[in-house]
């Protein structure tokens, strides 16, 4: 088994070269803009998840993503020859969507301070029921105690 500290490192590893093949060897024009976010490899060093971003339309993220499967063979033999490990990992590509994640976690929380905000404004000139909303303790009979 390998130390999760040399797993970490070799899948950092993993994403600077893949992110440099992306950048300067790969030239297939279906690839469009695309970011490595992270790298994730198995404890047993033999299969790797490369995450990655497209920024664009519907059709460039499937373009891109069809380009980096036909590109896979050639960046995880790059892989294996800078890693020098003794088996190469595998790689799988799969789409970050951590930032479509997040875009809809703040529209999400603006439309809750929104709703926040109507509630509020409703309430500034709303008057209670009762002019004592908060209940008394009664008072004791003589024939109680």
């Amino acid at each position: 088994m390998v130390d999760a500290a040399r797993a970490r490192r070799i899948a950092d590893r993993i994403q600077r070269i893949v992110a440099e093949m992306l950048d300067r060897r790969i030239k297939d024009p279906r690839l469009g803009f695309v970011t490595v976010t992270d790298a994730r490899i198995t404890a047993d060093l033999r299969d790797a998840k490369v995450y990655y971003t497209v920024f664009g339309s519907e059709g460039e993220r499937a373009a891109s993503a069809a380009a980096l499967e036909s590109a896979k063979g050639v960046i995880r033999t790059e892989v294996g020859r800078q890693t020098g490990i003794r088996h190469t990992p595998t790689l799988t590509f799969v789409v970050d969507e951590v930032h479509e994640n997040a875009q809809h976690i703040e529209q999400l929380l603006a439309q809750a301070r929104r709703e926040d905000e109507e509630k509020a404004e409703r309430a500034s000139d709303a008057t209670p029921v009762e002019a004592d909303p908060y209940k008394t303790p009664r008072e004791r009979d003589d024939e109680e105690e």
